[in-house]
C-alpha cells in the first residue's frame, strides 16, 4: 500500500478515546438477503447509537483533542450527521459547536443537530457553500473548523470499523463514497490488516465526483449534484483525501437511483432495518453487478439512519 496520512498506530489509540456506545457495533450475516442479492451478506451496522451514524467515531476524536488543547468553541459544515455528531461530542465535553447546513436538509438531520445543543446556521445552496460558510465564520470569529474528511481523525476515527472488520474474515467490503473519511478509514485498515479483502467504494450517478476523480487519478469537480443520497452528495473532492483514497481503495462504482431506492427497500423487508439513501448504497451496488460478487462473502456498511421518513415513505412505500 502507497503511503497515506494515516496511521494504525493512532487508529488502535483511537479507541481509548471514543465513546464506547459507537465502537464494536453489529456484524451479522443476513441470510434473508442473499437469495435476493446471490452472494453471502454481512451488514455492519452503524446506526444503532445516540447519532444514527458512524460520523461520532471520528467528532470523538476531534472534541477530546480540542477539549484538551484547543480552542473550545468549533464549527463545521455538513450535510447533517456530521452536525449531528460534532454537535454530541462537544456537548459532553462543553464546548461551543455551530453547524453550517443547506437549508434544503432533510429536516430531521437538522432538528437532531439542534436537539443536540448546537448552533445552526442555513445557507442557500448544496453542501459545498455550508462549507464555504463554515470557512468564513471560522477566519471571521477564530474558531476551529472541522473539515470532514480533511481532517485525520474524522478518517482514523471511521477507520476503527475497519479494525473491528479485520477480526472477521470476508471477500469484499461496500463502503459509500462521500467526503471519503469513511472510504479511506476503513480501507486503510482493512489493507494494513487484511490485504486481501477486496475494498469497493460506491456513489451515485448523481453525486460523481469523487469516483471520477478516483479513476482519473486527479481531482474533478462537479457543477451540481442530483441524488436523494444527500449524505455523500459533494462536488469538490479534497486533493489530500483522493490521493489516501487511490492507496487504500480497489475500485470505485456509481449506482443509479433506483438502486438505491431499491436497496433501501430490501434492507427494510429483509433485514428490518430502516435506512437513509447514504446507507443503501453497497445493496444497490450488489442489485447492478450480481455476477461480479456471485458466490462472496460481501460486507456492506450500514452507515447511517437519519432519514426523513416522509420523503423514506414516498421512496420506499
Amino acid at each position: 500500500m502507497q503511503r497515506t496520512r494515516l496511521d494504525l498506530a493512532r487508529i488502535r489509540a483511537a479507541r481509548r478515546v471514543i465513546d464506547p456506545v459507537f465502537l464494536d457495533t453489529p456484524l451479522y450475516r443476513c441470510p434473508a438477503l442473499e437469495p435476493v442479492l446471490g452472494c453471502s451478506v454481512s451488514v455492519k451496522l452503524e446506526t444503532a447509537n445516540p447519532v444514527r451514524s458512524f460520523k461520532a467515531r471520528g467528532t470523538e476524536l476531534v472534541a477530546s483533542m480540542l477539549a484538551e488543547h484547543g480552542p473550545r468553541a468549533l464549527v463545521c459544515a455538513s450535510a447533517g450527521n456530521l452536525g449531528q455528531a460534532l454537535a454530541w461530542s462537544g456537548r459532553s465535553r462543553g464546548l461551543d459547536v455551530t453547524v453550517v447546513a443547506s437549508r434544503h436538509a432533510p429536516a430531521a438531520k437538522l432538528d437532531r443537530i439542534r436537539a443536540f445543543g448546537a448552533q445552526l446556521e442555513l445557507v442557500d445552496g448544496d453542501f459545498e457553500a455550508a462549507r464555504e460558510r463554515a470557512v468564513a465564520l471560522a477566519d471571521q470569529d477564530g474558531v476551529r473548523l472541522v473539515e470532514d474528511s480533511l481532517d485525520l481523525e474524522t478518517c482514523e476515527g471511521a477507520a476503527t470499523i475497519g479494525l473491528e472488520l479485520a477480526e472477521a474474515s470476508f471477500d469484499a467490503v461496500l463502503i459509500a463514497l462521500g467526503g471519503g473519511a469513511l472510504a479511506t478509514g476503513v480501507g486503510y485498515a482493512l489493507k494494513s490488516l487484511a490485504p486481501d479483502t477486496e475494498v469497493v467504494c460506491v456513489q451515485p450517478h448523481g453525486a460523481p465526483a469523487m469516483t471520477r476523480s478516483w479513476r482519473a487519478r486527479r481531482v474533478i469537480t462537479t457543477d451540481s449534484t442530483d441524488t436523494i443520497a444527500d449524505g455523500v452528495a459533494g462536488r469538490r473532492p479534497i486533493p489530500e483525501v483522493l490521493t489516501d483514497l487511490l492507496a487504500t481503495a480497489d475500485d470505485a462504482v456509481l449506482v443509479r437511483e433506483e438502486s438505491i431506492v431499491a436497496g433501501m427497500r430490501l434492507l427494510l423487508d429483509h433485514a428490518g432495518l430502516v435506512v437513509e439513501p447514504s446507507a443503501a448504497l453497497g445493496v444497490a451496488a450488489l442489485l447492478e453487478d450480481p455476477e461480479r460478487f456471485a458466490g462472496r462473502h460481501v460486507v456492506t456498511i450500514v452507515c447511517g439512519g437519519n432519514v426523513d421518513m416522509a420523503s423514506y415513505r414516498r421512496w420506499v412505500g
